[in-house]
């Protein structure tokens, strides 16, 4: 039997994509069993040297430290950039670094509108300046069952807001991404019901926690991470994260959301971290950490993903495993 040293392995060889793609398979009907598996694997020792993203994107100017940064540390970014969900350009975890190397990220404007006293349209490096730029390290958790320590490099969403002037009968806050399929593949077929758009309480979107990310390892974001614009809400499950984000409107409802769209029952517009509430498919009280290794032990999840002090009273009497 050859044995072949980790480098010379490609990610083919390994697994097969179906054993990555947990919410394709519900897709294409087929079953989940090995996402949260796959999601233990050492990235690092995977993946083709020509298919890795390099940390050579512009630098970002005046970065500060937070207050909220976990310490932790955080995954590599070849990790955070070659494993990832971006299914505006495929659904496999690895195919999005490549499809997305020459996505347009400039010029690029984004409408601020609906409830709100003053509506507004930004090119994106007018955004950056709406506030000082933090570095924010925190733990990302995907639904599927695999997690992440992230340093994204963003301002608190509540400054973009503030900026806006909402109505008071303003109570939520949707996103909605770019819909570009001549640059975004996955795009022209019915995966999701295109664009992708997300949703927030306006007290979510209000919280410090809750970010607009521009940046990840103190420099510009790359594009298989969302760039120019993303969002970041570190207790929810990262598909309430919006990529390549276009719109901005403030509505006296609750907005349509992709994935809840997609299978209610599944996803829910809350999409707390909640180890007590399992998918209906697998468990959630249990997460592989990226970059540490197949044999390594699964972390326990933490409810709101650890930052319960934080956001907990946001849902004061609220049934979380109704309100999931």
């Amino acid at each position: 039997m050859v044995i072949k040293k980790p480098n010379d392995i490609k990610p083919s060889e390994i697994t097969s994509k179906s054993n990555y793609l947990s919410r394709r398979k519900f897709i294409t009907g087929a079953a989940t069993a090995a996402a949260a598996l796959a999601g233990g694997l050492n990235l690092r020792n995977m993946m083709d040297d020509k298919a890795t993203v390099r940390a050579d994107g512009a630098k970002l100017p005046d970065v500060t430290k937070s207050q909220f940064s976990t310490s932790e540390k955080p995954t590599s970014f070849q990790d955070i950039t070659n494993y990832n969900n971006y299914y505006e350009f495929s659904t496999d975890k690895y195919e999005p670094n490549g499809l997305s190397k020459n996505f347009r990220t400039r010029p690029w404007t984004v409408q601020i509108g609906g409830l709100v006293s003053k509506p507004f349209t930004l090119d994106i490096d007018s955004v950056m300046k709406l506030a000082t730029l933090e570095e924010r390290i925190y733990r990302h958790r995907c639904v599927e069952g695999w997690s992440m320590v992230i340093p994204w490099v963003g301002f608190p969403l509540s400054a973009l807001i503030n900026r806006a002037a909402p109505l008071s009968k303003a109570k939520y806050v949707a996103f909605e991404t770019i819909y570009a399929p001549n640059q975004m593949p996955n795009q022209k077929r019915q995966v999701l019901l295109w664009p992708y758009v997300e949703g927030l309480r306006m007290d979510e979107a209000m919280h410090p926690l809750t970010i607009l990310a521009v940046g990840l390892y103190g420099e510009v974001l790359p594009n298989v991470d969302g760039a120019p614009l993303r969002t970041v809400i570190p207790w929810k499950y990262g598909f309430k994260g919006t990529k390549a984000i276009v719109k901005i409107s403030f509505t006296d409802s609750e907005p349509p959301t992709a994935w809840n769209r997609m299978a209610a029952d599944e996803y829910g517009f809350y999409s707390n971290v909640n180890p007590n509430k399992d998918h209906p498919r697998w468990s959630q009280k249990t997460e592989r950490r990226i970059g540490d290794g197949f044999f390594a032990p699964k972390r326990q999840t933490l409810m709101f993903n650890g930052y319960g002090d934080q956001v907990a009273s946001l849902y004061n009497g609220m049934d979380l495993q109704k309100y999931y």
